[in-house]
């Protein structure tokens, strides 16, 4: 099988996603550059952190329109598993392929620590992992996930909130909400949960040397369901709900 890593101008983790796809979970991988249109060899695809088109609009803004955006929709609506970390996440929003937007943390100030997160609901890259707390980094200043009333109420009924801000013992709420996300909301799945966006890094926490490797549950669990099952159909844009 060979996994995608998707390359804007101004991805600056694309390189530690590479290394966890091809060294550490054995897979071949290759990089997609941002020009490329023809996804059909890829069974998942994976948009790293960075600072795509060097986020002068808005983070994920740019990058939504080029060559490989609609390439990436037409994956995702195949069923191929698409995981969008830190900009890669606000690039799926941009793509609508994700309810929501990131905005500026609360406290409007760039945040780089390690966090602890409760996975509460399963898909392809939690199978298995759920009421699990995970200990993984954040770096970003754009991070706190916000939606209306609406989409809120609608990511609760269909169960796709992937993750949460906690604290040691899986508990959240204001004390482990580190950037003021709506209800210490981490991380999102699409209808189908083939796609997930979050804003800590799994590829960051991937091996004992990096400190912890509770990311590559994340990682281990889309390499089971490619193992395991066909790419499912799946309903993948979305509107912002903004």
């Amino acid at each position: 099988m060979t996994i995608g890593v998707v390359v804007f101008p101004g991805s600056n983790a694309d390189w530690d996603a590479l290394h966890v796809v091809r060294d550490v979970l054995a897979c071949d991988a290759r990089y997609v550059f941002h020009t490329e249109t023809q996804l059909d060899a890829y069974r998942a695809l994976i948009i790293p952190g960075g600072f795509s088109y060097g986020d002068y609009l808005r983070c994920g803004a740019i990058a939504r329109f080029s060559p490989i955006g609609e390439s990436i929709v037409q994956a995702a609506e195949r069923g191929v598993p698409i995981l969008g970390i830190c900009n890669g996440f606000q690039v799926l929003t941009e793509l609508h392929l994700l309810p929501g937007a990131l905005v500026r943390n609360k406290q409007l100030r760039f945040i780089c620590r390690d966090v602890h997160l409760r996975v509460e609901c399963e898909g392809v890259f939690t199978e298995g992992l759920k009421d699990k707390v995970l200990r993984m980094p954040v770096a970003h200043a754009e991070g706190r996930y916000h939606c209306d009333e609406q989409t809120l109420a609608m990511l609760r009924a269909d169960d796709r909130i992937a993750l949460r801000y906690s604290d040691l013992d899986g508990k959240f709420g204001e004390h482990s909400n580190i950037n003021g996300s709506i209800e210490g909301i981490a991380g999102i799945y699409n209808e189908s949960r083939n796609v997930l966006g979050l804003m800590p890094h799994p590829e960051r926490a991937a091996e004992r040397v990096l400190g912890s490797d509770d990311g590559l549950s994340l990682f281990n669990a889309m390499k089971r369901h490619l193992d395991s099952a066909p790419a499912a159909p799946a309903r993948a844009r979305e509107g912002r709900g903004q």
